[in-house]
């Protein structure tokens, strides 16, 4: 759903990147309690490199369209809202520069639109049905990601009819946007909600404490007394019994992390050769409906990597391959040194906030 140059007029692509903006900076201030954990800033990296390799892999829906990936269900769910707010950014802004993949100047509505709607949508869902499904299961995580991303797609594809219907450059009928629209993302969002519950369920697997929609959901131990069920009591000072030992755990996170970043390379270096070459629910409703005739060429048109390919390599396998290592392993590295700076950045304000506490105490 990457919108390109010449969609939306001028003056509704700088509001929607001042909406950008804006969602970005509350974002990176939200993003400092979700990264306290040492283990939070590179994960989120990898959550970014693992949806841009994921956003390689169209998938047909209809007859001569495809669809793939947004990836804000899925990024809030393993990291929280505001770091996934932060994921998709870092990701979008990646494949427009290097890529020519989404117009420069529709970055802004890209972002609210990939970003920020799927990431809100998303993550409500998934909170409000958490408090009505078993709790403690890991089911219920399961169940709540798949609806959750679901329901994002469509609303991140009614979302842009509505920016379309404020500064769209082509006289057509919004209606016939809107049905179009909801209709073929429907379609994307089941592969959407495949992928996010998949996903999200290979982590709580391994290591539940890793996934942070699922974090504080564990169900107390029950003890049956005279023919009831009552909590049991914590041990004082006793350590959790599942808890394993700090090193331990150190390198399960890093084998998770190494292992995400395998499949990510393997997702983006191979798998994408096999991917649907139809065009996109976006890009197929634009042409159908004649929303793309003011498209303009993209600004990095002229990228050594636009359109997924690596620039005087003739193999295409090769070209593609390439295109998708180097895509990953710089998003990794921009995403997670903008997520350790973030990290870095609570430090001083934690122990601020703690000394200041110990004065006033």
């Amino acid at each position: 759903m990457h919108v390109p140059d010449g969609f939306i007029n001028a003056p509704v692509s700088a509001a929607a990147g001042v909406v950008a903006a804006a969602a970005v900076g509350v974002s990176l201030r939200g993003a400092r309690r979700e990264l306290a954990d040492e283990r939070a800033a590179p994960l989120a990296g990898l959550v970014a490199a693992f949806v841009f390799a994921v956003q390689m892999l169209n998938f047909p829906v209809a007859a001569g369209t495809s669809g793939h990936l947004l990836g804000g269900a899925l990024a809030a769910i393993l990291v929280g809202p505001y770091t996934g707010v932060l994921c998709i950014s870092v990701v979008l802004l990646m494949q427009g520069i290097l890529f020519a993949d989404g117009g420069l100047t529709a970055l802004g509505v890209n972002i609210t639109v990939m970003g920020v709607v799927t990431v809100l949508v998303s993550y409500g869902v998934f909170r409000g049905l958490l408090k009505v499904l078993p709790r403690g299961r890991r089911r219920s995580v399961t169940v709540a990601a798949f609806v959750a991303a679901l329901l994002s797609v469509p609303a991140a594809a009614a979302f842009f009819t509505l920016v379309y219907a404020v500064g769209g450059t082509t006289d057509v009928s919004v209606g016939k946007v809107l049905t179009a629209m909801v209709g073929v993302h429907v379609l994307i969002g089941i592969g959407e909600a495949a992928i996010t519950a998949l996903t999200v369920s290979s982590v709580l697997a391994v290591r539940p404490d890793l996934v942070h929609g699922a974090r504080g959901l564990a169900a107390p131990l029950k003890l049956r007394v005279g023919g009831e069920l009552i909590d049991a009591p914590a041990a004082d000072g006793a350590p959790a019994p599942a808890a394993a030992p700090a090193p331990a755990t150190a390198r399960s996170a890093r084998r998770i992390w190494g292992a995400g970043l395998v499949t990510a390379l393997v997702l983006a270096g191979v798998v994408s050769f096999y991917a649907s070459a139809s065009p996109d629910g976006l890009e197929k409703v634009a042409a159908d409906q004649g929303i793309d005739k003011n498209v303009r060429e993209h600004a990095a048109a002229d990228s050594p990597l636009a359109d997924y390919g690596v620039r005087n390599v003739d193999n295409a396998r090769l070209s593609g391959g390439l295109a998708g290592v180097i895509g990953v392993g710089v998003t990794v590295a921009v995403g997670s040194g903008v997520f350790w700076a973030v990290r870095k950045r609570r430090a001083p304000e934690s122990v601020e906030k703690s000394t200041s506490g110990k004065v006033s105490g």
